[in-house]
């Protein structure tokens, strides 16, 4: 069910939408971006009809770099695998450190779209006075500083994908813009009132649900940006991945530093096995960095 609402009843497209309904648009709406919903939401329910479709190494799925075997991740990658041709927006969940920014890219890489840009927005390093101009772009004299116009980042992922990173640390203010954008797919460059169309696939980070019941994000963008949850398992919860893990850090890491590649003990292994990494796989990744950095020997 996709649910036709105007703007003053987007409480009750969100509260048709928490009893089961697949989107919710606004009136008036347009017709290209109404059939894109329709064909995602026909798309989507299709393949929940089918098996999901484990990931193997010979069926041109692009890992991007993920590095694990474990049933935790794999289920991950079945689940990004059935709904990256889609134009379904993505909201990844997980701790920091777990690698959702190449969860991101995969979704882009194995999409459609796989051609067009990847634009990545840490949203959490945007003050909310240069939000307009960061994603939308401004033309010369818009503003004190405005020297040279300058391209926003929804008009650089025009037919691709943007990753809008910590989505969370935006205000309300830059919340109800960023909607306007997503719902209608449009938006006005500062300095320039003729509204511009924009083709792009949304992908979301962060971890919003105890945010929007606190009323500190609106509830509407939340599912705007959440048609597909994507939850990444903390490194704890795949410690079979740590060898291989580690393997690949060491390997990176001795090749940009020239040195000779190194082997690991089982003893040590079996330590780093077992650490309980509350930085998941960034604290992991420095751990190895530095431990061969300042050892100069197999460890």
């Amino acid at each position: 069910v996709i649910l036709m609402t105007a703007w003053g009843s987007i409480q009750l497209a969100v509260q048709g939408m928490q009893a089961g309904a697949f989107d919710f648009i606004t009136k008036p709406w347009n017709n290209v971006a109404l059939m894109q919903r329709i064909e995602t939401a026909l798309e989507l329910t299709s393949q929940d009809k089918k098996a999901a479709v484990p990931v193997e190494d010979n069926d041109g799925f692009d890992r991007s770099h993920i590095i694990g075997k474990s049933k935790a991740l794999m289920d991950v990658l079945a689940t990004i695998k059935r709904i990256a041709r889609t134009n379904a927006s993505v909201l990844i969940t997980g701790e920091s450190g777990t690698g959702k920014e190449l969860i991101a890219e995969a979704v882009h890489l194995n999409s459609s779209r796989s051609k067009k840009p990847f634009v990545k927005v840490n949203l959490g390093g945007i003050s909310h006075t240069l939000f307009e101009s960061e994603m939308f772009g401004h033309k010369k004299g818009a503003f004190t500083d405005a020297t040279a116009d300058r391209v926003g980042r929804f008009e650089l992922a025009d037919k691709g994908t943007i990753f809008l990173d910590e989505i969370g640390d935006l205000d309300l203010s830059c919340q109800v813009k960023l909607l306007r954008v997503l719902q209608e797919q449009t938006f006005e460059v500062l300095g320039d009132s003729r509204p511009r169309k924009v083709d792009i696939r949304v992908v979301s980070a962060t971890n919003l649900r105890q945010m929007v019941q606190e009323h500190t994000f609106r509830e509407d963008l939340f599912y705007r940006i959440n048609l597909i949850t994507v939850h990444l398992p903390a490194l704890r919860e795949r410690r079979e991945d740590i060898p291989l893990l580690v393997r690949h850090f060491a390997d990176k890491q001795c090749e940009s530093n020239g040195l000779s590649k190194v082997e690991f003990t089982s003893e040590a292994m079996d330590y780093l096995s077992r650490l309980p990494y509350p930085g998941n796989i960034r604290e992991l990744k420095n751990l190895v960095e530095r431990t061969l950095l300042v050892s100069g020997k197999e460890i």
